[in-house]
């Protein structure tokens, strides 16, 4: 609080009376209190230094000049106090200050802005104004440098005013380039018209802005620049150990969090809900702290949000996992959500029953932050959504993050290109939502015995029946992303050309199905056979449902004209095409080089087209004056509803009216250029041109009357003044009556047919509603009759095999001939080389089916009883990696119904895959290259089951020999003996298998724990120093890695190589012989150099 400055006075006399006269004690309380009547009186001696209390000695004196007016005189008395006695500090006053004053004197549209900024305080705030959207105040200044955008100061009396804008069909550049590159919240505020009641309320004003839509990364809709190859999943997290508790005084939306954590280290229990609001899709899932990176790498959420409770403790470890996984991280509360029945609303069809006792608490917190969330992002837009499935009643393998990342299977390590992943490789879909379902497949292929059978089937049927596949490829390119199509109208956002693409769909269903059921009449027919084929496309025909989504597609048909919509694109296009020209030409005499990379890409190449055009055509007319007034354009037939039809009816009758009163107006005034118009200015205004427009036009006087006067007929018989609205050299436009009123009857049945198409795509829109359960699942079987036939293609075209699943528990092996890596063989064929395929076999015994297969295994040594671990040694370079990564990929193609790259392939099925290959530190949590590594064997140890399949290469590496030796044979140990998996383990620790030998672990020592076997690659070498790397496994143990080999290759300096072989001749390890000069020239056509 400030105050002005004073001159001292050397005393201060204050006035404490009371009602006797007396002189009671005085205090800072009762000097504060002087406009009382019943007051105390006080004299203070005020020295003329500055003390700390000078501020409430002048609150006291500017209270004491109110307080003569009141007080009461009695007899004065005098009291001296010096200054240091007095109570320090300030005095409050007992009532609150007067405000500061009104809102500063902006213009509306800048006022309106203002206000949504201080309610969305954590948005950027985008204010549609006419044909642009707007930046303003220090939002402009801080967000418009960031987007390109060129700050100008808009001149108000309150003074400048900071703003940014640009042109509405932009919207969705801008929006991404806030919303996905910036991770910011976007609010939307549209402009809506005033009601002539809304107006006076206003104070006149046309417009009312107001936000209609919260944009966040995770809440994403329909906009361009979505992922269509991609789920776009917003997920809440509830932290059940949390106690939430109001504080005193801090009001009801201040709350702290205690966590408790058991003292037996129990990990912390989480619940998790996540949805995707651009398809509708909803599920929840219980999962501990630990576990959460896993799921967090399965879903790949764009945007976290936690309870708003969290946000006042940054330090705890549900926080910490999040900001090391970089996720958009946002605070909501429960809102009025409670419990699942509140969820009902919001949903296209109610929970079952036998669902709703399995949820869990911690899950419907989740799901309540969640839904409270997303409803406050769409500001009361309406959502349906699907009934959400509970993950944890899914049959889903378990691929935890340090898999997803090492495995590559929707992103390579090295740059996170989607090129060079295992989604890359197999992908052959051609709808963005199968490419989505594909997606979510990978990242959790399926346990469930039954389901990959079926899909195995559809896939098997396909590669048999090409004609019936290509015929299926090509309808399922006439349809479209029905899904998010669907999802756009339970949002109530579906436009006509939604309705459409929604009617083409479900007639590509249509034509899908009688193929469906015309192959299966014909396999029945002629081979008498095929009962699994017939089954699995029966099976796919009795999931989709057509009666009703054919009678909406025939409704949608019969009332949109799809004429009228092209022509109304053309329109927008050309006032685009427009706009960017007039931004083009002010760019290059104003603007610079610079400025013009602001554009649009081909924002100056369509304006220069239209010019040329321009130039050979002397008549060409704009498409809005093609499309003028009397040729309208209307979105829906005028058959579409009776209603439509009396109304066209109507408006045909007034054009040909219209078309009569033309004619008579220009033979009445003698104006054959004559034309009716309507301007938003002028209103409805006859115009002409030419000679016509040289002087006012009349209306000639009709023929003398012999029986009046001659100065009586001249004063009766005047021909009317026409009064001209405006005019030019060449043009002259004026009211008259007769088009006024007829233009009038126009512009009202106009209207009336504006209403009534909104009234017809209303219904239409309603109809689709109604209709979301059948229209999403006969989506969902399209998307997977795609991945069907996809799979197919690419067994055809890459050579693959049908596996064969096994669930047997007491027997899990995994048994692959030929296996080649899916991606690795990709790459090499391009640049026109072979992979080196090689054989797995892993648990079990006893025979197994296929000829091919028994030629194979009776090569084998122990075809009866083959390990459960393999052991792997050999040179850097050498595939071994390769090898551990190719068969982690297969068995995961296994699962999720796709054919895989081996001669043969049985499986028992797996429950997870862990893998621990690669080198990585993490300084963001202070973690070591050894600690992560240690970290990551220590998860796989604890929670790998005896139907796992764990990959580990190199385990120890970061330490010293003898320490990642002793550490590299625990983790192997425990494998063997605790988890009981299947696993391939490679190292360069030779002394390991050494100690299996030691330890009995080895398959020749036999007995429970005689399960790892030990094979190897190899390097070839010729006498002069060359060498190539064999990949193909054998049995054994290789204890030489070659490195040096590889030290020459990289261009290590050959001064550094002879110092260490020297460093090894001393340390007594054999060496091979070197890689000579004569051989440095093959170095770059070495065969099959993978990884």
């Amino acid at each position: 609080m400030l105050y002005p400055r004073s001159k001292p006075v050397p005393w201060l006399r204050v006035a404490c009376l009371g009602p006797s006269g007396s002189l009671p004690q005085c205090s800072p309380a009762t000097v504060g209190r002087a406009w009382k009547r019943n007051v105390t009186t006080a004299s203070v001696l005020f020295p003329s230094r500055r003390g700390p209390c000078r501020p409430a000695l002048l609150g006291a004196q500017s209270s004491l000049r109110s307080a003569q007016r009141l007080q009461i005189r009695g007899k004065k008395t005098k009291t001296v106090v010096k200054l240091d006695e007095l109570p320090q500090g300030f005095i409050a006053p007992s009532e609150p200050l007067p405000p500061q004053g009104d809102e500063p004197a902006y213009p509306t549209v800048v006022l309106q802005a203002r206000r949504n900024m201080q309610k969305f305080h954590n948005c950027v705030l985008l204010t549609r104004v006419g044909g642009f959207y707007e930046l303003y105040l220090d939002q402009a200044e801080e967000y418009g440098p960031l987007l390109n955008l060129k700050v100008a100061q808009k001149k108000t009396s309150a003074g400048p005013v900071p703003m940014a804008g640009f042109p509405f069909f932009q919207l969705d550049r801008f929006l991404k380039i806030l919303v996905q590159d910036f991770n910011r919240h976007v609010a939307i505020a549209e402009e809506f018209p005033n009601s002539p009641s809304e107006k006076v309320k206003s104070g006149g004003l046309m417009h009312n802005r107001r936000v209609t839509r919260i944009v966040t990364p995770g809440t994403l809709i329909d906009e361009n620049f979505m992922d269509p190859y991609a789920n776009n999943y917003v997920m809440a997290i509830y932290l059940p150990g949390s106690v939430v508790s109001d504080r005193g005084g801090h009001g009801e939306n201040e709350r702290s969090i205690k966590t408790s954590e058991s003292a037996d280290d129990d990990p912390i229990r989480l619940g998790l809900a996540w949805l995707d609001l651009s398809t509708g899709y909803f599920f929840t899932q219980p999962t501990t702290l630990p576990a959460l990176g896993s799921v967090l790498s399965r879903v790949a959420p764009r945007e976290i949000v936690l309870d708003k409770a969290l946000e006042s403790n940054q330090h705890h470890s549900l926080v910490s996992v999040l900001e090391e996984e970089r996720y958009p991280v946002t605070y909501s509360p429960h809102g009025e959500l409670q419990q699942l029945s509140d969820w009902e609303p919001m949903l296209e069809s109610e929970i079952p029953a036998q669902t709703i006792e399995k949820f869990t608490e911690s899950e419907v917190q989740a799901g309540n932050i969640l839904l409270h969330y997303v409803r406050d992002r769409l500001q009361g837009l309406s959502m349906k959504l699907q009934p959400p499935l509970r993950y944890e009643n899914m049959h889903i393998m378990n691929i935890d993050k340090n898999s997803m990342r090492s495995l590559e299977i929707k992103q390579t390590i090295r740059d996170g290109a989607f090129r060079g992943s295992l989604l890359h490789a197999i992908r052959r879909t051609v709808t963005k939502s199968g490419a989505r379902l594909l997606s979510e497949w990978l990242s959790a292929p399926s346990t469930s015995l039954e389901v990959i059978n079926f899909r195995q089937d559809l896939v098997s049927r396909f590669i048999e029946d090409e004609d019936l596949r290509d015929a299926i490829v090509v309808l399922l390119r006439r349809s479209h992303d029905s899904q998010r199509l669907v999802q756009r109208f339970a949002l109530n956002r579906g436009d006509a050309d939604d309705l459409l693409r929604l009617a083409n769909t479900i007639k590509a269903t249509d034509d899908i199905v009688n193929l469906l059921k015309t192959s299966v009449l014909s396999q029945t027919s002629t081979t008498g056979q095929g009962k699994e084929e017939k089954d699995c496309l029966s099976t796919m025909i009795d999931r989709i449902s057509l009666e009703q989504p054919l009678k909406l597609a025939r409704q949608i048909r019969d009332a949109i004209d799809e004429e009228g919509l092209v022509q109304q694109h053309e329109i927008e296009d050309s006032e685009a095409g427009e706009m960017m020209a007039l931004a083009q030409e002010i760019v290059k005499t104003e603007g610079t080089e610079q400025d013009s990379t602001l554009l649009p890409k081909g924002a100056a190449a369509k304006p220069a087209a239209k010019t040329r055009r321009s130039t050979v055509t002397t008549t060409t007319t704009s498409i809005r004056d093609h499309y003028g007034e009397d040729k309208e354009i209307w979105i829906m037939k005028p058959g579409a509803s009776a209603l439509l039809t009396r109304l066209h009816a109507q408006l045909a009758a007034l054009r040909r009216d219209k078309d009569e009163l033309t004619k008579t107006l220009r033979a009445r005034l003698n104006a054959a250029s004559l034309t009716l118009r309507w301007t938003p200015g002028l209103g409805h205004i006859c115009h002409v041109k030419g000679k016509d427009a040289r002087s006012a036009p009349s209306a000639p006087s009709p023929p003398p009357d012999d029986n009046a006067g001659g100065e009586q007929h001249q004063q009766q018989h005047r021909p009317p003044v026409i009064r001209t609205l405006s005019s030019s050299r060449t043009t002259r436009s004026f009211h008259q009556p007769e088009w006024t009123a007829l233009g009038e009857a126009l512009d009202k049945v106009r209207l009336q047919i504006r209403g009534e198409e909104q009234r017809v795509f209303a219904s239409l829109r309603a109809h689709v509603v109604k209709n979301l359960v059948r229209l999403r699942r006969n989506a969902l079987v399209l998307d997977e009759l795609d991945i069907a036939t996809s799979f197919a293609r690419l067994a055809v075209e890459r050579r693959l095999v049908r596996p064969v699943l096994t669930d047997d528990a007491q027997q899990q092996r995994s048994m692959i001939v030929g296996g080649r890596h899916p991606t690795v063989e990709g790459g090499l064929a391009e640049q026109g080389r072979t992979f080196q395929k090689n054989d797995l076999f892993l648990g079990g015994g006893g025979a197994l089916p296929g000829e091919k297969y028994q030629q194979v295994e009776k090569r084998q040594q122990n075809a009866a009883n083959h390990g459960r671990i393999w052991l792997i040694t050999g040179p850097n370079m050498a595939g071994k990696s390769t090898f551990l990564r190719q068969n982690a990929l297969i068995t995961i193609l296994a699962q999720i119904g796709c054919y895989v790259p081996a001669d043969y392939a049985c499986l028992g099925i797996v429950d997870a895959i862990f893998s621990r290959v690669g080198s990585a530190d993490n300084l963001f949590q202070d973690q070591s290259t050894f600690m992560v590594e240690m970290l990551e064997t220590a998860a796989i140890l604890r929670q790998a089951t005896p139907r796992s399949f764990v990959i580990m290469d190199e385990v120890g590496r970061g330490t010293t020999p003898e320490d990642g030796t002793a550490v590299a044979f625990a983790a192997l140990h425990h494998l063997v003996r605790v988890n009981k998996c299947r696993a391939l383990f490679a190292t360069h620790f030779h002394g390991i298998a050494d100690l299996v030998t030691k330890e009995g672990l080895g398959v020749a020592d036999g007995g429970p724990d005689g399960t790892v076997d030990t094979y190897c690659t190899d390097v070839e070498e010729d006498e002069r120093g060359g060498f190539v790397y064999v990949h193909k496994l054998r049995k054994g143990v290789n204890r030489q890695s070659h490195a040096l080999k590889v030290a020459r290759l990289a261009g290590l300096p050959e001064q550094a190589i002879h110092v260490a072989e020297q460093v090894l001749r001393d340390s007594g390890v054999e060496m091979s012989p070197g890689l000579g000069e004569p051989a440095r020239a093959a170095v770059a056509s070495l065969a099959a150099v993978v990884r």
